[in-house]
């Protein structure tokens, strides 16, 4: 490839688009005002921006995990201004979800990348994890208006409850879904105790949906 062609092959693609895909693994954010995003995962920017980094979140949207529900939080960057700023997570494809007023999103806390300042957020835990964790598998409750985008190893898959699902591979879950933590003594049984595969989400209802990944992710707990 001459090198011209490969400048503009992979040069950014211009659009009004607030959260634009440059690729599947790396998003184009168009700030003109403030955005919040997972923090470190910048790559690059363009014009007149500003990071803050945030650990905890008292009061307002300015981080994930309050003090109260892990130590060492969840932090993440808080981008101000005028311009263009280029994230990504560890390769990880990236999800650009836009979220109705009376829409919400409940995402585990490592896969939440990025959302828009008009996005309110609650922090919720469930259960406990084979004992690994009092306190459990920590998860951010978005709700809208605005965009938002998440992370996946490789490509989603939605399914539709009843199903039970790996803790570890489990990215995100609709708003009126409310899982509880299982023990299946077969997987017990058969694949040994330290398998995390002992211990599953269990979501029921009539409606609403899951996203799993094809990838066991260490998941984040309290």
């Amino acid at each position: 490839m001459e090198l011209n062609d490969f400048v503009s092959q992979n040069a950014p693609d211009e659009s009004q688009a607030r959260f634009e895909l440059e690729s599947s693994k790396l998003l184009d954010i168009d700030v003109d005002g403030t955005v919040l995003t997972k923090a470190g995962a910048m790559v690059a920017y363009e014009g007149n921006l500003t990071f803050t980094g945030k650990s905890s979140a008292e009061g307002g949207l300015t981080g994930f995990i309050k003090d109260q529900v892990s130590s060492e939080g969840t932090p993440v960057m808080e981008v101000e201004g005028d311009g263009h700023v280029y994230i990504a997570d560890q390769g990880k494809k990236v999800q650009i979800l836009s979220l109705d007023e009376s829409e919400a999103l409940s995402v585990n806390g490592n896969d939440v990348l990025a959302f828009e300042s008009s996005v309110d957020y609650e922090i919720g835990t469930i259960g406990s994890i084979g004992g690994a964790s009092a306190a459990g598998l920590t998860n951010v409750f978005l709700s809208g208006p605005g965009m938002i985008a998440v992370t996946t190893h490789g490509d989603p898959l939605v399914l539709e409850p009843p199903v039970k699902t790996d803790p570890d591979a489990t990215v995100a879950w609709s708003s009126d879904l409310s899982p509880s933590i299982d023990t299946d003594r077969s997987l017990s049984d058969s694949i040994g105790q330290s398998s995390g595969e002992t211990y599953q989400m269990s979501f029921d209802g009539e409606s609403g949906f899951v996203v799993v990944q094809p990838f066991e992710e260490t998941a984040q707990r309290a």
